[in-house]
């Protein structure tokens, strides 16, 4: 693995100097178009959390622990891929190997937390009307969270081909957008589903 770090074989495509890469445009609306999904979601439930007479959400006050540590895992990995990128930029690639690894592994921490959640809650996505916006909301966060994990285990294993370099990483810095928004898409989920009902 040491040589692959210091000597690519084959380098990725570079692009234009001074010039945002397809690639990158390509991800900002990709951001644009999820980030409007799940507006549009947070906005259904809201809007329903205001006309429905039911108790919401039915179980109670949601408890805050476990959801409260699985947002610092979920930021914590953000900010490892952020120091992976970093690291590339310092000419630093094991160092970057290492970053991108455990904001991979924090990724699937968040993943199986999330899952033990939803077995641990008394209903189910058609049981009534909060549970099925809950698991929606989730559901959808939750797809585009193991996406995510997919596109952070690439970019570890090209890493450790060696295919960036201090001047040849504008895959990572494109991917690394791509998790940044499932970070910041999470605290307005977990501000709604979590917090908000302890405003009501």
């Amino acid at each position: 693995m040491a040589e692959a770090l210091a000597t690519p074989e084959k380098p990725l495509p570079i692009g234009s100097a001074g010039k945002r890469s397809g690639g990158w445009w390509g991800v900002m609306a990709l951001i644009a178009t999820e980030g409007s999904l799940f507006g549009y979601l947070l906005f259904s439930y809201f809007y329903l959390a205001s006309q429905t007479e039911q108790h919401w959400p039915p179980e109670g006050l949601p408890k805050l622990l476990v959801p409260g540590v699985n947002t610092a895992i979920l930021l914590a990995s953000s900010g490892f891929v952020w120091a992976s990128e970093y690291c590339l930029r310092s000419g630093r690639p094991r160092w970057s190997l290492a970053a991108m690894v455990a904001a991979s592994l924090l990724g699937a921490g968040f993943v199986a937390i999330q899952l033990g959640e939803w077995q641990n809650k008394p209903y189910g996505p058609v049981a009534n009307l909060y549970g099925s916006l809950y698991f929606t909301i989730t559901g959808f966060h939750l797809l585009h969270v193991v996406v995510g994990l997919v596109i952070l285990a690439l970019l570890a294993i090209w890493i450790a081909l060696g295919y960036f370099d201090h001047r040849r990483h504008a895959a990572v810095t494109i991917g690394g957008l791509y998790w940044h928004f499932v970070d910041a898409v999470w605290l307005f989920v977990f501000s709604a589903l979590y917090l908000f009902p302890y405003l009501g």
